[in-house]
């Protein structure tokens, strides 16, 4: 069963602190992310997901998964995802936050 991501909405308890003001306005990834809307992968995607079944990660953040070991040149995928909780870039890139990284499922 194809995952939706939902909407990013800010942290009731992190007032002082906004993801988005930490990356760069030079950023590589904000860059890409103002320029590709990649909710077009859920249409391209969605025979190959059936109706019963676990919740996938959602096609886009597994697409933006892919960029992040091209463009930063990370080994495998289990050393994006044991960096990922580190990189607040990677995490604003993916419309995680700060507590995401505990239930991201690869």
């Amino acid at each position: 069963m194809m995952g939706y991501q939902p909407d990013a909405q800010p942290k009731l308890f992190y007032h002082s602190f906004n993801l988005d003001d930490r990356i760069p306005a030079i950023s590589v990834l904000r860059k890409i992310r103002k320029n590709i809307d990649f909710e077009f992968i859920y249409q391209e995607v969605k025979d190959c997901y059936g109706g019963k079944g676990n919740v996938s990660v959602p096609p886009p953040v597994i697409l933006k998964m892919m960029l992040l070991l091209i463009l930063y040149n990370v080994r495998s995928e289990r050393e994006l995802m044991n960096t990922l909780p580190m990189r607040l870039d990677w995490l604003w890139f993916l419309d995680y936050d700060l507590d995401s990284e505990r239930t991201i499922a690869y």
